[in-house]
């Protein structure tokens, strides 16, 4: 049984409004996004910015409400819910947000940011409690406990961000979405968080969707990969096989752009023209035909279907096999 499954999962934003508020145009952030992620599974999710990435994972644990689709989470729709009833259930998934000195507030202490779960959802039942667990949290990231008392401007990005995944482990979540949780950090320092998460899914069987648009990240700490292109799922597989064998001309692309430790390799670059496509106006047929170097005249007509092309291995492109 899948820990989450989104099943044909739209987020559009409306951008002009006409008269009487009606929407007039609307933002495809996410355009039938479907997938599942199993207990103590890593799923990668990778693009380029502005392709939906990030509004997917809010979506997926409704920190964004969804415009249609179901978010299947231990086998309940969770997209109909609201209120206390969407409430009681949050403590079963937390997110990691991309930029550390952003999502913590700059007054409010360690004890406090750690503590707000715990008190929000009742799972300290005295104060004794409250506080070895905020101990055992700092510990758990790699954070001294007589920290507790500092606040978040006394620490450096990647103690921070240990912060932030330590606010996420408080109310023992089953899956966590990591918002490109290393992107903002130095590279010695990204090693570090990655590690660390690593070893607290061995530790606790959680399940991360990893949002990032470094694809040799993403690789290092997914089993699975989905690779994302203007709101929309254009390959995705086993991690090993989609960054050996990728399919879509799109994930080639992004490969070729991976930095390698040989100088002598003979990988060839692929550079694509223009940019990403207006999400409000998107091409007609392939979403991706106006970048594609081997597009066909089909391309632009024709939408095509994500299909499987070998055991668990998916592409949405006319002309793979």
């Amino acid at each position: 049984m899948s820990l989450l499954e989104i099943q044909d999962l739209k987020v559009h934003f409306p951008v002009e409004q006409r008269l009487f508020g009606r929407a007039k145009e609307f933002v495809r952030a996410v355009d039938g996004v479907s997938f599942t992620i199993a207990p103590g599974e890593t799923v990668g999710l990778v693009g380029e910015s502005g392709c939906g990435k990030t509004t997917l994972g809010r979506a997926a644990i409704r920190l964004i409400n969804p415009t249609s689709g179901r978010i299947i989470f231990e086998g309940e729709d969770i997209a109909a819910l609201s209120g206390k009833e969407l409430r009681a259930r949050r403590r079963r998934f937390q997110m990691i947000f991309q930029d550390p000195f952003g999502s913590l507030d700059p007054r409010r202490t360690v004890s406090d940011i750690l503590g707000e779960g715990l008190d929000v959802h009742r799972l300290a039942p005295d104060a004794t409690a409250r506080r070895q667990r905020i101990d055992a949290l700092l510990k758990d990231v790699g954070l001294d406990p007589s920290h507790a008392s500092r606040l978040p401007h006394e620490f450096s990005g990647g103690q921070r961000q240990r912060i932030g995944i330590a606010r996420a482990l408080a109310v023992e979540p089953k899956l966590i979405v990591c918002d490109e949780p290393v992107s903002a950090l130095d590279v010695s320092v990204q090693a570090q968080i990655i590690n660390l998460l690593q070893d607290l899914q061995s530790e606790q069987g959680i399940a991360y969707l990893f949002v990032a648009h470094d694809l040799a990240v993403v690789k290092h700490i997914s089993r699975r990969i989905l690779v994302m292109y203007l709101g929309r799922i254009v390959e995705s597989g086993e991690a090993k096989e989609v960054c050996r064998a990728p399919k879509h001309p799109y994930t080639k692309a992004l490969l070729s752009a991976v930095p390698v430790v040989d100088p002598d390799s003979k990988r060839q670059r692929i550079l694509l023209a223009g940019d990403i496509p207006s999400p409000i106006h998107p091409p007609s047929g392939c979403p991706f035909h106006p970048r594609c170097p081997v597009a066909e005249a089909r391309c632009k007509t024709e939408v095509p279907p994500l299909r499987e092309l070998s055991s668990g291995h998916q592409a949405a492109c006319h002309l793979t096999t």
